[in-house]
C-alpha cells in the first residue's frame, strides 16, 4: 500500500506546479513597447520618470547602474540616488556623476529610526525627493536596456495597475547562485495563480520583485508606501500587499528581456540574502509546513522513487506505479527546463532541481528556527528589525 500511495502523491504534487506553470507562462508576458515607439521624438508624449535608487556601500556597481538609466530612450528621466550611510566611495561617485549630468541628484539619508529596515527607510526618503510623478524604484545591481523604463511605464499604463513589478533575468556565478536563483521563477509561476491574482485583489495573491517596482505618486501615498512596511525585509511581497490592502491593483511582468541582475556574487551571500527575508515568505510559521510538503513531496520524492526503482529493478512494483513514478520524475524537471529556455537560465541548473529544493527548504527552516530563538540577523553591517 505504501508504494502506490507514494507514487500517486508524488505525481499529484509534481503535476500541480507543472500545470500552473504552463498556464502562467502564457500570462507572464514581457512589457509592451510604448505607444508610438520609444524614439518617436514627441516631447509632449514622453513620460517624465524619477528613477529612485537606494545605495549603501555600492561603489562597485553604482556607476554602471547610473549609466544604464541615463541611456534610457523615450523618456525624460531624473536619477535620484540616496546614499544610506555608505562607508565606501558611493557618495563620491554619484557626486561626480551629478556634476557631469544635471539629471543626477544625490541625497544623503537620514539616520535610521528604530523599527525601520534600511531599504524601506531609504525608499521612503527617495519618494519625498522625487520631482516627477511616475517612479521606478530600482536596485543598484539591476542593469536596464535602453528601452526598459519606457516599456515598464507602458506596462503600468496598459495593466491599469497602481503598482507593477518586473522580474529581471538573474545572472549567476557561484554555486548557490547557479543552484538557487532560478527557483525565483519556478516558485512564482508554479504556485501563484496569476490569472486569479489579476482578477482578485486579495493581498495574499500579491507578488512582486523588490529589484524593480513602478508606480505613481498618488497611489503610493494612498497605500502608505514604504512607511506601511517599515520593518519588512521583503518588499517584493509586502509592498504589493500594502497596495492591495488600500484597494489598489498590482501586477507583475517578465523583465528578463530588458533587465538583468547579479544579486549576489558568493554562495555565502546567497544563503544570507535568502535567509534574511525567508520568514516573511515561504519560511513563515503559517506557510512553512504546507510548502515543505508541497515542495519535498512534489520535487524530491518523485526523483527518489525513480532512483529506488532503478536500484531495485522495480521488483514487485505494479506497472502503473512504475509509469506514474517516471511521469512524476519527468514533471519535476520539465517546468525548470522550459523556464531555463524562456528566461535564459543555466540549463544545467534545471537538472539539479531536487537538490535545489532541499537546500532552499533548509534555508527556510534554519531561518525560522533562528527567528524562534530570537537570534539577531545582520545585513550590510546593520542589525535587522525583528520580524
Amino acid at each position: 500500500m505504501v508504494l502506490p500511495l507514494l507514487a500517486v502523491t508524488g505525481f499529484a504534487l509534481a503535476a500541480l506546479p507543472a500545470a500552473l506553470t504552463a498556464t502562467n507562462l502564457r500570462l507572464f508576458r514581457p512589457a509592451p513597447a510604448p505607444s508610438g515607439g520609444a524614439d518617436d521624438g514627441a516631447t509632449q508624449r514622453r513620460p517624465r520618470v524619477s528613477v529612485l535608487v537606494p545605495a549603501r556601500n555600492e561603489a562597485a556597481v553604482i556607476e554602471d547602474c547610473a549609466a544604464a538609466v541615463l541611456a534610457s530612450d523615450g523618456i525624460d528621466v531624473e536619477l535620484v540616488v540616496l546614499d544610506d550611510a555608505s562607508t565606501d566611495d558611493t557618495a563620491g561617485i554619484v557626486t561626480r556623476l551629478a556634476a557631469a549630468d544635471p539629471r543626477v541628484r544625490l541625497i544623503h539619508g537620514r539616520p535610521l529610526p528604530p523599527g525601520w529596515c534600511g531599504k524601506q527607510h531609504a525608499a521612503m526618503q527617495l519618494s519625498e525627493a522625487a520631482r516627477h510623478d511616475t517612479w521606478v524604484f530600482l536596485d543598484t545591481d539591476v542593469r536596464l536596456s535602453h528601452d526598459a523604463i519606457a516599456r515598464c511605464v507602458a506596462f503600468l499604463e496598459s495593466s491599469g495597475a497602481a503598482l507593477v513589478s518586473g522580474f529581471p533575468r538573474q545572472l549567476t556565478g557561484s554555486f548557490l547562485e547557479w543552484l538557487l536563483l532560478p527557483l525565483i521563477q519556478f516558485v512564482l509561476l508554479g504556485f501563484l495563480p496569476l490569472g486569479r491574482s489579476r482578477s482578485d485583489g486579495a493581498p495574499g495573491l500579491a507578488a512582486g520583485c523588490g529589484q524593480l517596482f513602478v508606480t505613481r505618486r498618488e497611489p503610493y501615498a494612498r497605500s502608505g508606501g514604504h512607511a506601511a512596511i517599515r520593518s519588512s525585509l521583503h518588499d517584493g511581497i509586502k509592498l504589493p500587499r500594502a497596495y492591495r490592502r488600500a484597494g489598489l491593483k498590482t501586477d507583475i511582468f517578465d523583465a528578463s528581456d530588458i533587465a538583468s541582475c547579479r544579486m549576489y556574487t558568493r554562495s555565502r551571500d546567497v544563503w544570507n540574502g535568502l535567509s534574511k527575508n525567508a520568514t516573511e515568505g515561504i519560511g513563515s510559521p503559517a506557510t512553512i509546513v504546507p510548502f515543505t510538503l508541497l515542495l519535498a513531496g512534489g520535487q524530491i520524492m518523485p526523483v527518489a522513487l525513480v532512483a529506488v526503482g532503478l536500484l531495485t529493478g522495480h521488483r514487485d512494483w505494479p506497472l502503473w506505479c512504475v509509469a506514474l513514478a517516471w511521469a512524476a520524475g519527468a514533471l519535476v524537471f520539465l517546468p525548470r527546463l522550459v523556464e531555463a529556455s524562456r528566461f535564459r537560465q543555466p540549463v544545467s541548473s534545471a537538472f539539479a532541481q531536487p537538490l535545489a529544493i532541499a537546500v532552499f527548504l533548509a534555508i527556510q527552516w534554519v531561518s525560522l528556527v533562528r527567528r524562534q530563538l530570537g537570534l539577531q540577523t545582520r545585513w550590510r553591517g546593520r542589525s535587522l528589525p525583528p520580524q
